[in-house]
């Protein structure tokens, strides 16, 4: 007599089962709600990114058609800067309170506060409308500012509120997640959005939050892909290090570029502990005439430089990058003019100011050795730009992707490297972590003194 085997049954069976519990997971609203609404978060990053950015080229361009005026254009220049450094600053701590500065320092702070409520005093919408409105008003000021930065803030933000709203719990995986999206969406630059959440946003990186940041990075992408196209953030460069003296021009950029760096971020960071001591018995009157203090260097600043350190710097990096030599001084006008700027605590980024003084300074090392200033701008870049936010990684892609130049890896990488290294030696304090801690200790202040008042208020 012939037994059956009953192990196909069971497989069968097994099978079925699992079948019916998959569609009954994936058919519940529960499971789907939250992906949806992450989802919508995401492809909301990508499009506010993109009305950000071109609101943020009108509002330099508004600022430069008035600069440009015969009757009152040189008026303008010395006035509306600290005006309008000011009026920022006034804004920022009456009404958008946290809004100050770049915005990654606040994404990062918020990473380590354990409670919802924390989070949401440095990462709400009205805080990213507030970062998105007053960074417009400081370039339409003319302050050595960019958007990316704010992108950030606003993109962390978008994605905290999402994941509140479809009931997500992973908060720090979210921020992660904006973050990076933000990063992406602003400079066209997905594998450095990506970096850029690993090494500097999440120095304690999950591997569970993998699914999390790509998703984003990917959404945000195709929604900025779909209004702008595919793009370098500064155009297609081909120069590459071939010689030996090319091989020097690595060293010396990526050396003089971190010291510079290190140099940025400790002055930073000494200039606003000062005027955060300075300003603590009056806010308010003592912030904002800082910042309109810094609004009258930026102002001279631009004057004398005939109105080139005013605002991101995008343009003349990009014209180092193809080839064009800057000032030999640029890049140190630029350099003064973006520390006033950071320093003053308007809302706005260093990243493309950072990336126009690294330009200028290859520029200027590329023109004294002789070597041109289209490869020395880019290792430049690199070298600087790891040096100021100690993130060799980041550096070295965001400039990969943004010039599209795919045999200058090695060169940029070591730059990047060399940048780094310089700065911890010059340096050792970086520049967003430092920052990151004055927010967390402010937000625990205010929720101790909250806790106070309400005990004293208490029958």
């Amino acid at each position: 007599m012939q037994r059956h085997d009953p192990a196909p049954l069971r497989r069968t069976v097994r099978k079925s089962r699992m079948l019916r519990r998959s569609r009954a997971v994936w058919g519940k609203q529960r499971v789907w709600r939250p992906r949806l609404i992450f989802w919508a978060g995401a492809l909301a990053i990508g499009l506010v990114s993109v009305g950000f950015a071109q609101l943020a080229d009108a509002a330099h361009q508004a600022f430069e058609a008035i600069r440009s005026t015969p009757a009152f254009g040189t008026a303008a220049m010395l006035v509306l800067p600290p005006a309008g450094f000011a009026l920022s600053a006034y804004l920022a701590l009456r009404f958008f309170p946290n809004s100050q500065g770049s915005g990654i320092p606040q994404a990062i702070a918020a990473r380590h506060l354990e409670r919802d409520a924390d989070r949401g005093e440095l990462l709400s919408l009205r805080i990213a409308a507030g970062k998105i409105l007053l960074t417009l008003l400081g370039l339409l000021s003319g302050a050595s500012i960019g958007r990316e930065g704010p992108t950030v803030q606003v993109g962390a933000a978008i994605m905290l509120s999402a994941g509140r709203l479809g009931g997500m719990v992973q908060a720090r995986g979210l921020i992660l997640a904006g973050s990076a999206a933000g990063i992406a969406a602003a400079f066209n630059t997905p594998l450095a959005g990506i970096v850029f959440a690993i090494e500097e946003m999440g120095r304690a990186y999950e591997a569970r939050t993998n699914g999390l940041v790509l998703s984003a990075v990917v959404l945000a992408g195709l929604a900025s892909l779909g209004l702008t196209g595919n793009y370098t953030y500064f155009g297609e460069s081909d120069a590459v290090a071939n010689t030996l003296q090319d091989w020097g021009l690595v060293v010396a950029c990526g050396v003089a570029g971190g010291a510079l760096g290190a140099v940025f971020t400790a002055s930073a960071l000494w200039l606003m502990r000062r005027i955060r001591r300075w300003s603590a018995t009056a806010p308010i009157r003592r912030a904002v005439g800082a910042a309109a203090l810094c609004g009258v260097i930026v102002a001279a600043v631009g004057f004398l430089s005939d109105g080139a350190t005013y605002g991101t710097g995008y343009e003349q990096a990009r014209g180092a990058v193809e080839g064009d030599p800057l000032p030999l001084m640029f890049f140190a006008e630029k350099f003064v003019a973006s520390l006033a700027s950071m320093a003053s605590g308007i809302p706005g980024g260093i990243f493309a100011p950072s990336l126009a003084v690294g330009a200028g300074l290859g520029s200027t090392i590329g023109v004294l050795v002789g070597a041109g200033s289209g490869l020395a701008a880019t290792l430049a870049m690199a070298g600087y730009f790891a040096g100021v936010v100690q993130a060799p990684m980041t550096a070295f892609v965001i400039i990969l992707e943004m010039t599209g130049n795919q045999g200058n890896v090695i060169p940029l990488m070591l730059a990047s490297l060399l940048g780094f290294g310089t700065a911890r030696l010059v340096s050792g304090a970086p520049l967003y972590h430092s920052l990151a801690r004055n927010f967390v200790a402010d937000v625990l202040r205010l929720r101790r003194s909250q806790a106070r008042g309400s005990d004293d208020m208490a029958p």
